[in-house]
Order: C-alpha cells, then structure tokens, then sequence
C-alpha cells in the first residue's frame, strides 16, 4: 500500500518567500529520510517553498481565478510530503512517529488510491490511467 504522510509546519502559512528550514533540522530530518530509504519503503520525497511564494487557481463560477500567496484565509499549509510503500496504515503511522519532527509539526497520513480501490465503472472511466503511471517510472 501506498501512503502519503504530508508534513505541515505550523507557522509556515506567514513564512516569507526565502525561508528554508536551519541546517541542523535539514541534518536529523536527512537521517530519517537515508531510514526509510535504506528500509525499502521510500518513493519519493519533496519540501515545498512557502506559501507566500505560491498560487492558488480557483473556479468559481467555472472560470480559473489565480490568486498569489499568501492566502489570509489559511491555517495548515505542507511544507513537504514523502510516498511510501508499507504493508498497513499502521506502519505508515510507526514511520511517521520515527520523524524527527518539531512540535510545531504535524505529519498526516493518507492512503494513495490504486486501481484496485474502485469500481468498474471507475476504472472504465480512467482508461489508460495504468499505462500513464508507468510511463512516468520512466
């Protein structure tokens, strides 16, 4: 199973556009990322930049509306994900408590959906969905 666990930083919604994380955080968290690779449940893994330095396009009345960061209106914003592949949700959440994580910092855990997870229809509906994420391993 696939689980995305999505890191947000509380904090991080105000942050300015040129705000990187300090180099002892970047050290313990590179450690935790090196445990999950060398623990073969690693996929992928990002940080994101503020959201001040961001977009967000809306549809409201069916037409896009862009709006530049940051967003008064939000609270939780992610400041970085990982994808995993693990067995259960449970361990996905025993990885998650092995983050070295401040305590501002929350990690939440969602399950990727694979095809398998639908109904036919749905699947009929995606078509070629398979063969897209295949393309992209490449």
């Amino acid at each position: 199973m696939r689980f995305m666990m999505l890191m947000i930083p509380g904090g991080y919604e105000k942050a300015a556009p040129d705000t990187t994380p300090p180099a002892d955080a970047v050290e313990k968290m590179m450690k935790y990322n090196r445990d999950l690779q060398e623990a073969g449940v690693l996929i992928a893994l990002d940080g994101l930049h503020p959201l001040s330095s961001g977009a967000r396009v809306s549809f409201a009345k069916g037409k896009p509306i862009v709006t530049d960061g940051p967003h008064v209106e939000t609270k939780e914003v992610l400041g970085g994900y990982w994808m995993i592949n693990v067995k259960s949700k449970e361990e996905a959440i025993e990885w998650a408590k092995k983050c070295p994580a401040s305590a501002n910092e929350t990690i939440e855990i969602r399950r990727v959906f694979e095809m398998d997870d639908f109904p036919q229809d749905v699947k009929d509906a995606a078509g070629n969905y398979e063969d897209l994420q295949e393309k992209l391993k490449h």
